[in-house]
């Protein structure tokens, strides 16, 4: 599998903060902004409150894991923007795994599937 591309620059991460839309849940907080290209780029943030280097790189080194297996089911043509919150330091790899997909779902694909629901229900009264 080729590596995800990355958001590596301040300024985009700034953009990012500032024009895009956020959710969140328990253990981290996803920003999503629809961006010119075709292909998606993924930023991960973790701040020193989650802990020492260790334990962010450790959060850091699940997160990319995570998100390089899920590369398939990414929304094409956006930037992500992942921040780990504290309790990032105690979750272990499923836990973020679930908490991701919990993310993408609740922001990608629970909007498609209701209106496609309604379209349905639409087209048969």
């Amino acid at each position: 599998m080729k590596p995800v591309p990355t958001i590596k620059k301040n300024k985009e991460f700034r953009t990012i903060y500032q024009k895009g839309k956020s959710v969140a849940n328990r253990n981290l907080v996803l920003y999503y902004r629809k961006n010119p290209q075709v292909e998606t780029r993924i930023g991960i943030t973790v701040s020193k409150k989650v802990g020492k280097s260790v334990v962010r790189n450790k959060v850091k080194r699940r997160l990319k894991e995570i998100l390089r297996e899920k590369g398939d089911q990414l929304p094409k043509g956006y930037d992500l923007v992942w921040i780990a919150r504290i309790s990032c330091s105690e979750a272990d790899y499923h836990t973020l795994q679930k908490a991701v997909t919990h993310l993408l779902n609740r922001t990608f694909f629970s909007k498609n599937r209701s209106s496609k629901k309604s379209m349905e229900k639409g087209s048969a009264e």
